[in-house]
């Protein structure tokens, strides 16, 4: 099974096929819009505007899971994004990454790229917050936290994954070598 494979829901219910975006390179990212790394969605959306010409998607799943960083509903979350973030790429139902309720496409992205680390100034504190709920959050998969993001190829082969504290500008050069 790969990533072409797997269907989503967006934000109004309808189901999407993940095969719609062949040929193109994604970036998936589980949000939240009531965390410390919501203001990521301004480098997420710089890199659209970049790079959507050249064939770069972003996929947008917004994610409660973790604090109750994304209160509200599919629309309020997508109104807050638009209006304060002014985000122009595709986002998704609110989904669960880990536990018995995550989607299909976030299990399978676990298995392709596990965990790589907290870095930056962010990264000491998040090795502590997160510790405290999975203290053995360096040997397991899961999604750690909200901004989580997974680069996916042309292919449809995940490439890459970047834990929250990444910025979505330390990744832009991996973006552009894959366009």
């Amino acid at each position: 099974m790969g990533i072409y494979d797997f269907k989503v829901m967006d934000r109004k219910g309808n189901e999407v096929s993940l095969s719609e975006f062949k040929g193109k390179v994604l970036l998936i990212v589980n949000t939240a819009t009531g965390c410390g790394f919501t203001p990521q969605y301004k480098g997420l959306e710089e890199l659209y505007q970049k790079y959507h010409d050249k064939g770069l998607e972003i996929l947008d799943f917004p994610c409660d899971q973790f604090g109750h960083q994304a209160p509200g509903d599919d629309d309020e979350i997508h109104e807050f994004c638009t209006m304060k973030y002014h985000t122009t790429f595709d986002q998704f139902k609110k989904i669960d990454v880990n536990g018995e309720n995550a989607i299909p496409l976030y299990n399978y992205l676990k298995e392709q790229k596990g965990f790589t680390g907290f870095t930056g100034v962010k990264g000491a504190l998040m090795k502590t917050v997160v510790s405290k709920f999975d203290p053995d959050y360096e040997n397991n998969p899961n999604i750690k936290w909200n901004f989580t993001k997974f680069l996916v190829d042309r292919e449809g082969n995940v490439i890459d994954r970047f834990e929250s504290t990444v910025e979505p500008k330390k990744i832009d050069d991996k973006v552009a070598g894959l366009l």
